[in-house]
This record gives structure tokens, sequence and C-alpha cells, in this order.
């Protein structure tokens, strides 16, 4: 029991929200102000608007994440949380008309910019915004409550720009824009259908956490209504979660799909005389298909039924594999990439050998210049020995290791020295000395010839 009290103390202390609240008609107030959309929020929204239409017209990520910080909308999306979960049923109203305004609003603008706009191609940025799934209800869900989270908390930090970056709402409404813009009804539902993903999870979070941390309600409503509202509220979450989850579950299966034909081209065509130049994937749920083109020594009809026979081992069993061989299947189009692929290929890999035999010329030239200042070096040694031990007539001079009992010894200078008349023991000991000081080699081994 102990164990029991201590475990629910901790947790209480750690993850209370109480200690952290702000007051109730702080936090609502700051709500209320921005549900509104008029004089300063209506133009802060229009020129955010503008700015992610332009951030997505030139694929520009830092544009885009500028105009989310920026925008407003996530006031009125707020607002109606707060209201459902309060019983403010005037907020709710209010929050709903101002939400449907700021979103035809961008729209519109959206519209127009990309309607005069003379880039009219569809970068990855838009594209990205015109396939939702599960994971962006996820993203919407959990931003939303960090958002309220920190709106219901005395220090709000940074959270509330984290919160507009992760959820996204400008980028999908700029995109439904652009779908009405050029005529592309597909793009214009995939995007709004993430607007109404984002809107719906945020105002879903907010109901969550202000319920939960029992703010006092406005009106009283009788528990039968009560539980009305929360069935239309269940019902909604249903109808924009399930079209979401049934473009996740494709998204993984295409991504499964993928990953198992890669690796079924990688290991099956692994050929001595013939290799894969490009590979295509094409995912369908009835009819799937891979399109291998392959040049080198051409395959016959024995290999290929064995190949395909290998299929099934990668969970391909259904799936149509096409084995192009050589050039002759191919339309000009199809050539033309094929050579400009060959031949950056070629390019790339002559320069790669370019650079490494210019790196092995250079260290050459390196290691001649090493031996010619060895050279000057050891005759400049052997002039100021000459000098000063006029009995030395030959000399060389090599660096290297060399081994005794205590083990190896580094960086020993090995000198070979002719002497004539014969030196003394007391000469060669010198000279050793000598030549440690002006070589700096720790250890000299000193030889007569």
């Amino acid at each position: 029991m102990d164990i029991i009290q201590v475990v629910s103390s901790f947790l209480n202390t750690r993850f209370s929200l109480d200690n952290f609240k702000a007051h109730e008609s702080e936090t609502i107030d700051s709500v209320k102000r921005n549900v509104e959309f008029k004089g300063t929020n209506l133009w802060i929204l229009i020129f955010a608007i503008m700015l992610a239409s332009v951030g997505l017209n030139v694929n520009s990520t830092a544009v885009i994440i500028g105009a989310m910080l920026i925008s407003p909308l996530m006031g009125p999306i707020m607002g109606l949380g707060l209201g459902a979960a309060i019983n403010d049923f005037n907020l709710v109203k209010k929050a709903g008309q101002n939400l449907l305004i700021a979103t035809v609003i961008s729209i519109g603008t959206s519209a127009f910019y990309f309607y005069i706009t003379p880039l009219d191609e569809a970068q990855s940025e838009l594209l990205a915004r015109v396939s939702p799934s599960i994971w962006d209800v996820l993203i919407a869900f959990f931003g939303g409550m960090a958002g309220i989270i920190a709106s219901s908390s005395r220090e709000k930090g940074n959270v509330i720009p984290g919160v507009a970056i992760a959820t996204a709402l400008m980028p999908p409404l700029c995109t439904a824009g652009y779908g009405i813009a050029t005529g592309q009804m597909l793009y214009f539902l995939g995007a709004f259908y993430l607007y109404v993903i984002n809107t719906v999870f945020i105002f879903i979070s907010t109901f969550i956490v202000i319920r939960f941390l029992k703010y006092q309600k406005v009106n009283f409503v009788d528990i039968n209504r009560e539980k009305k509202v929360k069935r239309y509220i269940l019902f909604l979450v249903l109808i924009t979660v399930l079209p979401s989850t049934f473009v996740a579950f494709n998204i993984v299966k295409k991504t499964i799909f993928n990953r198992n034909a890669n690796l079924f081209i990688t290991n099956e065509f692994a050929l001595p005389n013939s290799q894969v130049i490009s590979k295509n994937y094409f995912y369908d749920t009835k009819f799937p298909k891979i399109e291998v083109l392959i040049i080198g020594e051409s395959i016959g009809k024995e290999t290929q039924a064995f190949i395909t026979s290998k299929m099934p081992n990668y969970g391909l069993s259904n799936t149509e594999l096409v084995i192009k061989q050589g050039t002759g299947g191919l339309g000009q189009n199809e050539i033309a990439s094929l050579r400009s692929d060959l031949m950056e290929d070629l390019y790339e890999k002559n320069t790669k050998v370019i650079a490494e035999k210019e790196a092995l010329i250079s260290a050459l030239r390196d290691s001649i210049k090493q031996f010619e200042r060895e050279d000057l070096h050891v005759n400049e040694v052997f002039m100021e020995l000459k000098t000063l031990f006029p009995k030395v007539k030959k000399f060389s001079m090599n660096t290297g290791n060399y081994f005794d009992e205590e083990g190896p010894k580094d960086s020993t200078c090995i000198v070979f020295i002719h002497f004539s008349p014969k030196a003394t023991n007391k000469e060669t000991d010198v000279i050793k000395q000598w030549l440690k000081i002006r070589t700096g080699f720790p250890y000299v081994l000193l030889y007569e010839l």
C-alpha cells in the first residue's frame, strides 16, 4: 500500500496540471480575443495566405514555415473546442462563423494568387498536401493537445508557434486554392480534407483538455443533451478519420510492395553478364506490376521463368513481371533518357577516376620532394660532419626501426661511416651524440665501413 501511495504521489506531482494552470477567466479571454477576424487579424490572415502561396509556388520550406508562424487560424478552432467544452454556445456560434469566413477568404486569396502567377507547375511542397492520411490525424490531435495545454498554463513558452508549424493549417488551404485556380478538383478535395482533419482534431483535443481541467460551464445542459453532443462529436471524429485510415493503409501497402520489389530485383537480377539499368514499380490493389530494363547478355525464357518463380518468396505472388532487354522495346524518349543517364553515369565515373589519379600524382610528387629534401638533409649533415671530423671519408644515413631486449626502438637513425684513418671509440661516441642533436633522433646506430 505504501508503494502504491508513493507511485500515486509521484505521478500526481509530475503530471498534474493544476500547479501550472492559469486562471480560467484568463484563458477564456485569451481564446476569445483570437476568435474574431476583423481589422488586424483579417489582414494578417490575408498576408499569411499570400506568403504561404508564394512559398508553395516556389517550393520554399522556409517561407511556408514563416507563413504558418504568423497565421491566426488557430484562434477560432480553439474557440470552437472551448465553447463546446464549457457549453458557451454563443462562443461556438461566433467561432464557427469566423472560422467559415477565414476559410473562405483564405481559399479565395490563394486561388487569386495561383490564377495570376506565371508559375503554374505543382511543386513537391504543394503535392505533399493532397493525400492526407492517419498520420495527419495524429499530428493534428497531439498538436492541438499541446496547444490548448500551453494556452491554459501560466507560462505559454514557445509551444503555440510549434503547434502552428506542426498542424499546418495554411498550406492545405493554399493548395485548395491552387486546385480551384487550375481546375484540378482532386487537388482541392485532398487539400481541403487535410484542412478539415487539422480543424476537427484541434477542436477535439481542445474539447478534451478543457473538460479534463474541469472549467466551469456557462450554461446548464441536461445529461441527455450532453450525451447527444458527445455522440455528434464521436460521429464527426469517425467520418473524419475513416477516409484517412484508408489512405494510410494504402500508403503502407505501397511502401511494403516497393520494398519487396526492390529486394527481389537486387537479389534475383544479380546476373554475371547482364545489368539492370532501370526499374519501375506500379502498385495496384488488383494488378501490381514490376518493369525491369536489362542490357548486356540476353537472358532466355527459362531463366526468366526461374526468376519469376522466386516472386512469391518476396510477397509478390500476384505481381506481373515485365523484363525488357536491350533498347528494342523502348520509345525514342526512353532511349534518349537512358542515353542521358548512361552518359551522366560515365561522366561521374570518369570524374572520380581522374580525381583519384590526380590525388595519386600529387602524393607521388610530395614523396619525390620529400626524398629530395631528405637527400639534401643527408648531404648537409655529411658536409658539417666532415668539417668537424676530417677522418670521415664516406657517409650514409637512413631512418628505421630496430629491436633489442627491451623491445622496438622507434625513430632510429642508422648511420654508416668510413673513417680514414680509423676513429677511436671516444670519437665515435662524440659523433653519435652530435648526430642525435643534429638530426633530433633519440636513437643513433653507427656502423663503421
